[in-house]
């Protein structure tokens, strides 16, 4: 799997868990009655309504019946990426694609700001540098941006 697949596939597993968002109190109200959660006499959430999600942040709201799923998930998600990482020896496939994607996503190529791209993946520049297989898809992948070839068998 390539790692823009794999980032897909992962996108699409976060877009049908059951994530609520709400940044008034409108999409809150709407939030809650879809997850059945508004006993109240007068439609509205009641205390132990609220006691059963929390929030994740930035107007994201998760039951708390669904954390150990969603916790499950993402650590998944991680894993399927490490393992990815750790089967490309040299770096020229699929770190180079994760690399190459996510400098492209940052405008690496306007911004030569390393620390976006880093943080998407997790990474810091010292995990990047101590890892040759690392180490060699970062500079590919810098290459490309920049349009140098970076991949002299291919010329051979």
């Amino acid at each position: 799997m390539t790692y823009k697949e794999m980032k897909e596939k992962h996108q699409q597993e976060v877009n049908a868990f059951p994530f609520g968002f709400a940044f008034d109190k409108d999409q809150f109200l709407d939030m809650m009655e879809n997850w059945g959660l508004c006993h109240g006499r007068d439609g509205q959430p009641t205390l132990n309504d609220l006691k059963q999600i929390a929030s994740i942040g930035a107007g994201g709201y998760v039951r708390k019946k669904d954390i150990p799923d969603m916790h499950a998930m993402f650590n998944r998600q991680h894993q399927e990426l490490q393992e990815a990482i750790l089967a490309d020896k040299t770096g020229d496939g699929f770190i180079f694609q994760m690399f190459y994607e996510e400098m492209s996503d940052h405008e690496f190529d306007w911004t030569q700001d390393t620390d976006e791209t880093l943080h998407a993946l997790g990474l810091t520049s010292s995990q990047v540098e101590n890892n040759p297989a690392l180490a060699s898809g970062w500079r590919k992948a810098q290459g490309r941006i920049f349009g140098k070839n970076v991949f002299q068998k291919e010329k051979e």
